[in-house]
């Protein structure tokens, strides 16, 4: 992917370069031209790139270039300052394993481009020597007018898309400025398969095997679905249950069997032995899951058991074919919170009760549920877990993920080579499903491809899979000798490729022993092959600026652990404000936290810190004016003390105003004042009487509002400060204090809904850091869009000052100076 930009200003401007990849992607490469002089990145241990990382972190003057982006994508992301009239390229290349699904591969490129540029092109060439079965291409952006862009040809073995529209043909309308070039363009297509042994690839010393024999009929299953109706899947979560459980026995064939198991603190069946899918049963099925509700807390542990416990009676019985797979598919939006609630207990029942002999599927619904513990149990128990994406969409994820495994082919696959081969990645399979390939790689000893052997067993429907003889080899540069100059090492860089990816995953099954062999065996191949992985980094060096500041920019390749956490705080808002109501809004869940801290006036807390960076906010206690006839003292947040140790920043602001301390130098405002600064590291704006706004590079964003509280019948008012994190997202993981401890985000499962003491008030039952809370709904203010008359939020309200949602009690966020960290 490469762009070029040229700064046609008098005076220097910052350059941004932003791509969006597949997650599945490796960057192998990336690389700046800046006048001539070439800057490229450069793969790093990621254990020797963090120190200069986290050097570069704390000066405030780098961050992380690979953020999560959506559910197939991840978003790269660098900015050079370029002088005037100079220009700046950048190119980036990335490569992946391209994985068949329901019969084809997809190519997904993913395009923003903010305004119509002079030169727009989307290139694909596709060789498949084995001959093209089919090409699409499409976009999620066409119009009627852009349709016909997308150039197609294709031959037997090769294919050429593009798309390149002009300028005119880029914009919304006429002259205006907007780009309709915004969304994805996807490229589907599959291959001809005409023998039972696959197709083998040969490049210099390397091969690759692509499994998937045709006409193959489907092994009969026996399925039990395993459905969480705890409380937290309350409302759009059980709706789309339904509605995708009604499309996954419509599709079950009548030689399948199945059972449905509802868990939540109880477990309840629709029957209790597997039901062969014929018609009437499906309709009776269907009829059950319409009526499925949700209550109670999480017992994922007994769930499982005893759908194992079902299948092996069913086996024992001989009540299910003999040549038919065993499988669990366990939905689940939570955590365990009932019974056996230790994941890891939970991973040793469910290991030890499946012993093998059947596959456990998980979906892990919404951004609350354990993905890394779901992950490895799936992969334990000869599966695999998905994550469902909350949104309008998920009963299709839902749907979209079964089809992928409900039609197995093949069972324990075994392909065996010849002893001309070596180094091999993983030659054994627990199924082959509709659809999907398996891909084996290794090398090639003496480069022999003349006795090249292959022998394939597998349990098919009615007979044993047996597929063994001398393989036909092609070898890409007699094919394609004009493209040695791509093809030379692709094999072997397919074979690395591989065998990284699989290292990975077996890592996350071993001991910590283990683990450490296994993921240095990988970290040596990505630092060969210049890919970038869990395990490395690429380090860019730009330019130095001005004051000749470290310029250096880490990328890291984020694992579905990392996406899941980095979702869980995007966009949270974490604030204080009133008398003092303490609030955490969790956009992901559409839902939000509160509870309330008073003390005596004059008391300060510790509202955020962050160790990595010396980003502190303090927060001092003042009290209402008049006192009121019950003797109570209201109190509010009168005075914040924040710096950023890093940055040299310092700011002390309070009812009367405002003084900031930065580059050696004190400037004071107030608040009838309505200014902004600026400098390298820090922007600041103050709208009059209202509100402050503070950007610190690479670091976070706050916004500090004014009030003016006024009782008229008493002739009174009072004047105080609220302060709401609008990004934070650049802190470290050691961030803590009242609100900081929660920019990581707060994992928490509600249940038992019922009908509070008061008025239209409804409590439930929290699950939360460990802790069993009673919860009840409350609303407060928010004042983040809207300074004069906030916006009322719904939120959940922890009791006696936080207790149990925040770590330890209010006494302990207590400091002594404004301006101390603990």
């Amino acid at each position: 992917m490469s762009s070029k930009a040229l700064n046609k200003e008098n005076s220097s401007q910052e350059i941004f370069f932003e791509v969006e990849l597949p997650k599945m992607a490796f960057i192998t490469n990336f690389s700046m031209e800046i006048d001539g002089q070439v800057y490229v990145g450069e793969v790093k241990e990621k254990e020797s790139a963090k120190e200069q990382y986290e050097k570069a972190v704390s000066s405030g003057k780098t961050a992380g270039l690979v953020k999560a982006s959506g559910r197939k994508m991840e978003k790269f992301s660098v900015s050079v300052n370029i002088a005037a009239q100079s220009s700046v390229s950048f190119i980036l290349i990335y490569e992946e394993l391209l994985q068949r699904t329901l019969g084809s591969y997809e190519i997904l490129i993913r395009v923003k481009v903010e305004q119509p540029v002079q030169e727009f092109q989307i290139e694909a060439d596709i060789y498949e020597p084995q001959g093209i079965a089919f090409v699409e291409a499409s976009a999620t952006f066409l119009t009627n007018e852009l349709i016909p862009l997308i150039e197609k040809t294709v031959t037997d073995t090769k294919a050429h898309i593009s798309f390149s529209p002009t300028v005119e043909q880029q914009q919304k309308c006429p002259g205006c400025k907007g780009s309709l070039i915004n969304g994805d363009f996807i490229i589907k297509y599959d291959v001809k398969r005409a023998t039972s042994l696959g197709e083998v690839q040969a490049v210099n010393g390397y091969f690759v095997h692509f499994f998937s024999p045709p006409d193959l009929a489907r092994v009969p299953k026996n399925v039990v679905y395993v459905i969480d109706t705890s409380g937290s899947m309350h409302g759009a979560k059980i709706e789309q249950t339904r509605e995708s459980m009604v499309a996954i026995l419509q599709d079950l064939h009548e030689e399948d069997h199945f059972g449905i198991l509802l868990f939540e603190r109880k477990i309840s069946y629709w029957k209790d032995y597997l039901t062969k899918a014929t018609k009437r049963n499906v309709s009776d099925a269907i009829d059950y899951v319409k009526k499925i509700q949700d209550s109670g807390s999480t017992n994922i542990n007994s769930a499982i058991l005893d759908a194992v416990s079902l299948l092996k009676k069913e086996r024992k019985e001989k009540k299910v074919p003999e040549r038919s797979m065993d499988m669990i598919f366990l939905l689940t939006d939570g955590m365990p919170n009932s019974g056996v609630t230790s994941p890891q207990l939970i991973q040793q029942n469910v290991f030890s009760a499946i012993g093998g002999i059947m596959s456990l599927f998980c979906l892990g619904f919404g951004n609350d549920v354990d993905y890394s513990f779901l992950d490895v149990m799936c992969r334990q128990n000869k599966g695999v877990a998905r994550r469902i994406f909350e949104g309008s969409d998920a009963a299709i994820q839902l749907k979209g993920f079964y089809e992928e495994v409900s039609s197995p082919l093949l069972l324990e696959v075994d392909l065996r080579y010849s002893e001309n081969t070596d180094f091999l990645t993983k030659t054994h399979y627990s199924q082959l499903f509709n659809g999907s390939e398996i891909v084996v790689a290794g090398q090639l000893k003496e480069n022999d491809v003349e006795n090249f052997l292959v022998e394939v067993f597998a349990h098919g429907s009615e007979e044993n899979f047996v597929a063994q003889g001398k393989a036909s080899v092609t070898d890409w540069q007699t094919v394609y000798p004009e493209k040695g100059y791509i093809f030379g090492d692709f094999i072997e860089r397919m074979w690395a490729y591989l065998t990284i990816q699989q290292q990975l995953e077996n890592s996350a099954l071993s001991t910590k022993e283990e683990r450490g062999n296994i993921e240095a065996k990988a970290l040596n191949l990505s630092l060969k092959y210049n890919f970038v992985t869990p395990l490395t980094s690429l380090v860019v060096t730009k330019p130095e600026n001005e004051n000749g500041a470290d310029r250096s920019f880490i990328a890291d390749k984020l694992t579905e652990s990392q996406r899941q956490q980095a979702e869980r705080h995007m966009d949270l808002l974490a604030a204080v404000d009133g008398d003092p109501h303490f609030m955490i809004e969790l956009p992901d869940k559409n839902d939000a936290l509160c509870f309330n801290i008073n003390d005596k006036p004059g008391t300060i807390f510790s509202l955020v810190r962050d160790p990595k960076s010396g980003f502190v906010v303090n927060g001092q206690i003042i009290s209402k004016k008049k006192v009121a006839l019950d003797g109570n003292v209201n109190t509010y947040f009168g005075r914040f003390g924040i710096t950023h140790q890093n940055l040299g920043v310092r700011l002390d602001v309070s009812i009367q105003d405002i003084s900031v301390f930065y580059n050696d130098k004190q400037v004071k405002l107030l608040w009838s004042d309505a200014t902004s600064l600026r400098d390298a590291n820090m922007e600041l704006k103050l709208v009059k009487n209202c509100s402050l706004t503070v950007t610190l590079r690479h670091s976070v964003k706050f916004r500090v509002i004014r009030h003016t509280k006024v009782w008229k019948r008493r002739h009174d008012h009072q004047d105080y400060l609220g302060f709401y994190t609008l990004d934070s997202q650049h802190l470290s993981a050691s961030v803590h204090g009242l609100l900081g401890q929660f920019y990581r985000g707060v994992v928490f499962e509600l249940t038992d809904l019922r009908p509070g003491e008061g008025q239209e008030k409804l409590d439930a039952t929290m699950y939360v850091k460990g802790q069993r809370l009673n919860v009840t709904r409350h609303w407060q203010k928010d004042f983040n869009k809207d300074v004069k008359n906030g916006e009322s939020i719904a939120c959940w309200f922890v009791d006696n000052e936080g207790r149990g949602l925040i770590d330890g009690t209010a006494s302990d966020y207590t400091v002594s100076d404004l301006f101390t960290a603990i």
